[in-house]
């Protein structure tokens, strides 16, 4: 049995293999990488039986391992899209929830529930007379009268309510107004 010559095997085919797997796989280093060990496994099974074709075995050799490689790259790439899919997915909802996010609705709701916690939480005198004066629209006269208070006890109440709202909502000053 006669064994090859690796340099004879290496300047015969090294170039052609070269340019036949870098025509597939676009990388220099992996075609080099897979032309060597096409070649190491040439010679080494050259040592083991005669060798019918070499050119049979090495282009079945380069191209089972550049087709393991294609197929990596690709799934590599499945991964890659499916997660940029999925980021963009969740981009496109965050981007359109904020679109449809509109500020004043939900400063008006929140805005609405910390006036509401606040009036609950005010003594009842002074939450009637607030509550009478500014959204039912009633006179001081008609409070006090309600509430068997003087006219001045309704102001020193609206007044106190009033205080307390500003004090606990200074982050809404803005929104205040339709409140206060």
């Amino acid at each position: 049995m006669a064994q090859i010559n690796f340099n004879s095997i290496y300047t015969a085919y090294y170039r052609k293999a070269f340019l036949f797997t870098l025509s597939y796989v676009h990388n220099d280093q992996v075609a080099e990488d897979i032309v060597s060990e096409a070649i190491i496994h040439l010679w080494e099974l050259s040592k083991e039986r005669e060798i019918p074709s070499i050119e049979a075995i090495l282009i079945t050799y380069i191209r089972s391992k550049s087709l393991n490689y294609l197929k990596h790259i690709q799934a590599q790439e499945n991964v890659y899209q499916t997660l940029l899919d999925k980021g963009q997915r969740e981009l496109e909802i965050r981007i359109s929830t904020l679109e449809a996010c509109d500020p004043n609705e939900i400063l008006s709701e929140e805005l609405r529930a910390k006036v509401k916690t606040l009036l609950a939480s005010m003594p009842e005198k002074t939450r009637i007379a607030f509550v009478r004066d500014r959204l039912d629209g009633k006179s001081h006269k008609e409070i006090a009268e309600e509430l068997g208070i003087s006219v001045k006890g309704v102001e020193y109440h609206i007044t106190r309510a009033v205080k307390m709202l500003r004090d606990n909502l200074k982050d809404y000053a803005p929104f205040l107004f339709f409140f206060i």
